[in-house]
């Protein structure tokens, strides 16, 4: 079955540039548009798509709320794939704390959006480390590195964690610690059940905010 994406951006523009892009594609369609994140829920409901892809600002609703009424209110929520102009945009971090599963900037190249739409339906998380990083400076704090101390990461998961944070898929991983992919997603599953986060991007930001991984 090829990967239904669900379209939202209040610019036409954009939203006729992704739909080219990404209906070029055999493995992937686009189910639906919406020009605002007010109508994400019931188009969600509705379409069933595996992927949104979402501008993080919009007029009525932006992406940061929009992210969370869909994994409030819908069961079985999509991937959320939030579209940006920059990179360093406060409101890219406030979007993937509340869930999103990556970003993507508009300006990239129709191969990196292929890219990320199949890689975030395969669940593996789409970030710009760099960015996260810089960003995650404002916002760790004490609390943050006792809830990473509390988890008690085994070394392996430890090393997992660190190349989570690089922006490594399980596969990348795999290779770079001579594992099994199977192996890499069990100590993932274990990373996030002892950081009590519900995907690897809310592990990577933990990650960050606690200074398991220093800002660069």
């Amino acid at each position: 079955m090829p990967i239904s994406v669900l379209l939202v951006d209040d610019e036409p523009l954009v939203r006729a540039g992704l739909r080219a892009v990404l209906e070029a594609q055999p493995d992937i369609e686009v189910a639906g548009e919406a020009a605002d994140g007010a109508a994400v829920v019931p188009l969600v409901r509705r379409l069933r798509p595996d992927v949104v892809a979402m501008d993080v600002r919009m007029p009525l609703l932006d992406g940061i709320e929009a992210t969370r009424a869909v994994l409030r209110s819908v069961e079985a929520p999509p991937k959320i794939l939030v579209i940006t102009t920059f990179e360093n945009d406060e409101y890219v971090y406030e979007a993937l704390r509340a869930g999103a599963d990556g970003f993507l900037l508009k300006r990239a190249r129709p191969v990196e959006i292929m890219h990320a739409v199949r890689l975030i339906a395969e669940g593996d998380s789409l970030l710009f480390p760099a960015a996260v990083r810089a960003l995650a400076a404002e916002y760790g704090g004490g609390a943050a590195r006792a809830a990473m101390e509390r988890a008690g990461l085994t070394e392996r998961e430890e090393a997992v964690l660190r190349l989570m944070a690089r922006g490594l898929t399980n596969a990348e991983i795999a290779a770079q610690l001579i594992l099994g992919t199977e192996t890499v997603k069990s100590h993932v599953s274990a990373v996030l059940a002892k950081l009590g986060v519900r995907d690897r991007t809310q592990a990577v930001i933990a990650a960050y905010e606690s200074g398991f991984v220093a800002p660069a």
